[in-house]
């Protein structure tokens, strides 16, 4: 029987968004013994454990109160239509949920679809979008490989998750229209847990933030002459008043500091007009505001 305390989470057994999860969780600081092959995994040096089952059941899973929090894309909790409250995006496992032809159907647009038939895997999303635009199609519910639907003559067109589209390109298909974009989620119980949960919950999320900042940021090492500092400091947008640092020679200074990495390229070459040289960029593990 479960430990009252302990957090217990879903996660993906096996697919695009296990080693990201897994990687995340370690990245802030969990410990796991080898988790191949079981279903159930106690963290070495917290208070958690994880579920790992299909990604479909995660919401089911979550809004039942059999698992505190959840691992899962926003498009299976959005198709489930669970009742969860999602915590966190995280970043990852982005794709889209699009509406798709072949290429030679001659169709433009998803309105241009009425009283076609429509392969998914996202049957209550499809339905919903459609609905939305009162275009009234066949929706016809496959579990697997939708994309090569059309060439079976099983449908008119498709309704699928799509990342880069070249599934689409090989099966002769072009895009319409996007109608959800996903990425992972964290979400949780709305069921009352333990007070002690909650705690955990809290803490957890701290570290989380702290490592999707972290992956945001970078440390920003570099010399200037010291008569370039006030200048510098207007150029750089970090997140906190930089370090400032004396050299070997007395008309030179260090100034260490932390910017968000894609403001980093933009300023970059105003920073060594600005007279900047020696310039370091080092990834940041976690960090906490």
């Amino acid at each position: 029987m479960e430990p009252v305390n302990t957090l217990r989470i879903a996660i993906q057994k096996s697919g695009r968004l296990t080693d990201k999860t897994l990687n995340l969780l370690e990245n802030i600081g969990l410990k796991f013994d080898d988790y191949k092959n079981r279903l159930l995994i106690k963290a070495l040096n917290y208070d958690v454990e994880l579920l790992l089952i299909r990604d479909d059941d995660i919401p089911e899973y979550v809004q039942d109160g059999i698992c505190d929090l959840g691992v899962v894309g926003a498009n299976v909790t959005q198709e489930t239509g669970a009742d969860v409250s999602v915590l966190r995006d995280l970043d990852f496992g982005h794709c889209r949920l699009a509406i798709a032809v072949p290429k030679s159907s001659g169709f433009n647009a998803a309105v241009e679809l009425k009283g076609k038939r429509i392969a998914t895997s996202y049957p209550s999303l499809t339905k919903a979008f459609f609905d939305s635009k009162g275009v009234d199609v066949s929706i016809i519910k496959i579990s697997g490989a939708v994309e090569i639907t059309p060439r079976l003559d099983v449908a008119d067109a498709i309704c699928d998750l799509v990342s880069t589209g070249g599934t689409l390109k090989t099966n002769g298909l072009v895009e319409l229209e996007t109608i959800l974009r996903s990425q992972s989620q964290l979400i949780r119980t709305n069921r009352p847990i333990a007070q002690h949960k909650e705690d955990l919950i809290k803490k957890f999320l701290v570290r989380i933030d702290g490592q999707q900042l972290a992956e945001k940021s970078r440390y920003i090492m570099m010399n200037a002459p010291k008569s370039s500092l006030e200048k510098i400091t207007r150029i750089i947008p970090s997140l906190n008043s930089p370090t400032v640092l004396p050299l070997a020679d007395e008309n030179m200074i260090a100034i260490h500091t932390v910017i968000p990495i894609k403001q980093f390229w933009e300023v970059m070459e105003e920073l060594k007009a600005a007279g900047a040289s020696g310039i370091v960029m080092l990834p940041i593990q976690n960090m906490i505001n």
